[in-house]
């Protein structure tokens, strides 16, 4: 089950609204709380596909798969009935959520980005045009499949599920009574029949605002396919066509008057809206298969993004000085391999970008264990010498390779040759949700630097250094963790944590400079395996004290509270709840700065995205992509999952470089509908 919810906030930014004519389904919401959009179309094929899949597959291993197939699936009941130990009690829909977001949102761009173009919403009779973009659309999205690159697969898909469902809407397949897809849509081999000609006359005037009979009988009788006429600058169209209609068509202004489009059931012909939206449902169904034959049931599993766990993503700095991190880094990562191999927490991918000076990479992107295995086999400690290295280019080829909210592990001892890559790297952070973890060997505790016994410089990390390791971690949320290459076997146990199913952040806080602080979370009874991970140095010390007034200090490494262990800067703590639900505190004394952050295992989680509203006579959502500038409103979509019953109260951005914070108006959305 999910929710779905618009915030706005004012946040001093400027955002740039561009007006968009939208001639198709609704993108993302509708307003009249009738009409369809594709966004629900686009989810309900992928639902309905994936559960076939996965009942197929239960067939074939000899599992039982009890779930009704129809149009009323939630994302929730599939990634259950899909999971292979559906036993389990904490289930997360976030990665199958996420990766139907990116599907709806490469759908809705398309009425922004191909706005005007007649082949990509099947305007204007172009139907070679609009089935060559379904086929080549379809053709990159197995290659990238192929390819394992899924990100592209899914974006590319988006696009395509757009065109094919815009036919149903746009042309007069509806009206001449079929009641099945257009297959040939989606075969570049088949020939397109029965099309009408440029000098075949197709329609007639609308009765005022009556345009039920405004197909030419002929043409329906001869089961001739046209489709509307659509031009927001001119009125000229060939003589006796159809138009789209609708307010910004010009077209439909000139005899013959009105239009043919079934987008919304306020449309011409909104009365066939639900069997147009109906049809492109199953049309999307069946384009799906199409890619599931090509490709095989996992593959095509992993395109739709039905996944429990994260990829498991190394960037390696392979200099001379770190031979024990790439050993840890390898050790580490067949334990992983090896304990979850065949199960639901097994890795949904494994990334390597291996860094040096003057060389980054090549990435490794496989879903295959075995392969990053023998690719983090193959990685050894050489070169480099005593001078800074290319981290950031390292990190920001993950970044662009890894999937949305992927956890990124940097594993180095030395500074950042390209620091000039800070604003590009935290961009990249921001826009795909990842979390970078710096596990930091050989930090200097004061900012002098290391000379060697001739007087050179050496390549090991002063305090301003590593700053800019702990600014990178602080904006994407995750943690820079600094510790001697002794301990670091003890430190990336924060690895392992993060790979187990349905991880969600709790609470976060970064403070600098130091101050003491009592800080405060709620755990709730669908929270369990709560971990507290604390930064700072050695002076610090805190105190943890539950709902019911128990208390544990940091000197207390096995207490009422929680087990702690300590490597480096990092103190971890395994909280023992024991159903002590409410508000418990993390009281934190320093005077250097620290970080705190609380994680547990629960099925409730949320995501969000920045949307821009456009204009035209629909008036909708996109997904932006870049940055809102300064001076206005901005818009987040955020959708809650895992439960029907979690009600969104408030929410907040805070600025992760200080004590900023911007409050919303929330407005609900329900069944993909925009709520009034």
């Amino acid at each position: 089950m999910c929710r779905i919810y618009t915030v706005q906030l004012f946040v001093a930014m400027v955002v740039l609204l561009r007006p968009s004519v939208v001639n198709s389904f609704q993108p993302l919401f509708v307003s009249d709380g009738n009409s369809t959009t594709h966004r629900h179309i686009t989810q309900t094929a992928i639902l309905r596909k994936t559960a076939e899949v996965c009942r197929d597959i239960a067939a074939s291993e000899g599992r039982e798969f009890s779930l009704t197939i129809d149009d009323t699936l939630s994302v929730s009941q599939v990634q259950m009935a899909c999971s292979s130990d559906n036993s389990s009690s904490i289930l997360s829909t976030v990665n199958f959520h996420t990766s139907i977001a990116t599907m709806f949102f490469s759908n809705a761009i398309v009425d922004v980005v191909y706005a005007l173009s007649e082949e990509h919403h099947f305007d204007d009779e172009t139907f070679k045009g609009g089935r060559d973009v379904i086929t080549t659309g379809v053709s990159a999205v197995k290659a990238s499949v192929k390819d394992e690159n899924y990100i592209a697969g899914r974006w590319t898909l988006g696009q395509v599920c757009h065109t094919l469902q815009d036919f149903y809407s746009h042309s007069n397949w509806v009206e001449l009574g079929n009641n099945a897809p257009y297959n040939s849509l989606i075969k570049p081999d088949q020939t397109l029949t029965n099309l009408a000609g440029v000098d075949v006359q197709t329609c007639r005037n609308c009765n005022g605002n009556n345009c039920k009979n405004n197909i030419l009988p002929d043409v329906l009788q001869q089961g001739l396919l046209t489709s509307g006429y659509f031009n927001i600058f001119s009125s000229k169209k060939p003589t006796g066509k159809c138009s789209h209609g609708g307010s910004l068509d010009r077209t439909s202004k000139r005899d013959p008057v009105g239009g043919i489009n079934k987008d919304k059931v306020g449309s011409s012909h909104g009365f066939l809206h639900k069997d147009a939206a109906n049809l492109a449902v199953d049309a999307t169904v069946e384009l799906l298969e199409d890619i599931r034959i090509a490709v095989g049931d996992v593959p095509f599993l992993r395109l739709m993004g039905l996944s429990q766990s994260s990829v498991l993503c190394f960037v390696i700095d392979t200099t001379g000085s770190m031979s024990d991190g790439i050993a840890e880094a390898k050790r580490v990562s067949f334990e992983i391999i090896d304990s979850k191999r065949g199960t639901p927490q097994e890795p949904s991918a494994y990334i390597l970008v291996p860094f040096n000076d003057p060389g980054v990479g090549p990435l490794t992107l496989t879903t295959n264990a075995d392969i990053f295995k023998e690719r983090i086999n193959r990685l050894t400690a050489s070169g480099g010498g005593d001078i800074p290295e290319l981290c950031l280019s390292g990190l920001q080829l993950a970044l662009t390779a890894a999937p949305s909210s992927s956890e990124i592990f940097v594993f180095t001892d030395a500074p950042a040759k390209d620091a000039h890559l800070k604003s590009t790297v935290t961009a990249l952070i921001e826009s795909s949700k990842s979390e970078v973890t710096f596990m930091l060997t050989g930090v200097l505790s004061s900012r002098r630097r290391r000379r060697s016994s001739q007087g050179v410089i050496t390549r090991a990390l002063g305090q301003s250094d590593a700053q800019l390791y702990r600014d990178l971690a602080q904006a994407s949320g995750g943690q820079s963790i600094e510790v001697t290459k002794a301990d670091l076997s003890m430190a990336t146990s924060v690895i392992e944590d993060s790979l187990a199913s349905a991880v969600v952040t709790i609470f976060q806080a970064v403070v600098n400079p130091g101050r003491n602080n009592n800080f405060t979370f709620t755990v709730d009874d669908l929270t369990q395996n709560l971990t507290a991970y604390v930064t700072g140095d050695s002076s610090l010390s805190f105190k943890l004290t539950s709902s019911t007034g128990v208390s544990q200090a940091s000197n207390e490494t096995s207490g009422p509270l929680a087990s702690i262990t300590t490597a480096g800067n990092l103190r971890r703590l395994r909280i023992r709840t024991d159903n002590e639900t409410g508000i418990w505190q993390f009281s934190v004394t320093s005077d250097s700065p620290y970080s705190v952050k609380i994680t547990g295992q629960s099925s409730v989680d949320f995501i969000y995205n920045i949307v821009e509203e456009h204009g035209g006579a629909h008036g909708d959502f996109s997904l932006k992509e870049s940055r809102p500038l300064s001076g206005g409103n901005a818009t987040l979509m955020v959708t809650m999952t895992g439960s029907n019953t979690v009600t969104v109260t408030d929410v907040s951005l805070l600025d992760d470089s200080g004590p900023t914070q911007v409050n919303g108006s929330i407005q609900a959305c329900y069944n993909f509908k925009l709520c009034n």
